[in-house]
């Protein structure tokens, strides 16, 4: 679903990511860990089309990133670690705008979006202008426009971030309903117990090179995750 083969990003003389390669195959919540610049949302922008890279390949579905960035688009859905959404804009007039983009029918948006936002009990403030909104009202509009058009592959960074526990508790329902579906999940977290409960596999990022992956099994053992990544953070 995910190839990222061999990605560097350099800021100058810096490398931000270097020569990291990872596979998210279809049906995993993919976790994505490291400390505050080991080039977690530098991946994630380039995976995305945001960033343009040095060098490497990502392909999302088969479609290269860098050759067809509209058509890999297409196939994705992202939602950074601070929602800048736009605030002159009403809940509900940004979700339309959101379906608009990616060709959403009428009655599958409307559907949706009523679907959504009553599990994220924000259907009453969508006609309130998103200036309004708290940080976590912000977080759930963003994730309900990730979700509208069913994309096959979601990348989020931080996404637990402002999110009261019961809208945390649905948000890891809905990443397993995607997986479950044929999906994939790729996202960046501090909250390693979380990571530890959801993942299927992890990624551990130092410096902006790869340090450890595999399945949760294969990356902790017998230890906790937080065991593990404190241990590599520590041995250099």
């Amino acid at each position: 679903m995910l190839k990222i083969n061999n990605l560097t990003k350099k800021y100058g003389d810096k490398a931000a990511v270097d020569s990291l390669s990872l596979h998210i195959a279809p049906g995993e919540i993919y976790g994505f860990i490291g400390h505050n610049g080991a080039g977690k949302t530098t991946t994630l922008k380039a995976a995305v089309g945001i960033l343009p890279f040095d060098e490497g390949e990502i392909f999302i579905d088969g479609i290269s990133v860098k050759d067809e960035p509209l058509k890999s688009k297409k196939q994705l859905a992202y939602i950074p670690d601070n929602p800048d959404l736009y605030d002159y804009m009403t809940g509900i007039k940004y979700l339309n705008f959101i379906a608009d983009i990616f060709g959403v029918g009428a009655a599958d948006r409307k559907s949706r979006i009523e679907d959504l936002s009553r599990r994220f009990e924000l259907t009453k403030d969508l006609e309130q202008p998103i200036a309004s909104y708290s940080h976590g009202m912000k977080q759930k509009l963003a994730i309900i426009s990730a979700w509208l058009h069913e994309p096959r592959l979601i990348i989020m960074d931080e996404p637990f971030v402002g999110l009261d526990p019961k809208a945390s508790h649905l948000l890891k329902g809905m990443m397993r309903e995607v997986c479950d579906g044929g999906g994939a999940i790729f996202f960046s977290t501090h909250v390693l117990e979380v990571a530890e409960k959801l993942c299927d596999k992890v990624a551990i990022i130092k410096s902006g090179k790869l340090i450890r992956s595999g399945t949760m099994e294969e990356v902790k053992g017998d230890d906790s995750l937080e065991d593990v990544f404190l241990e590599l953070e520590d041995n250099g």
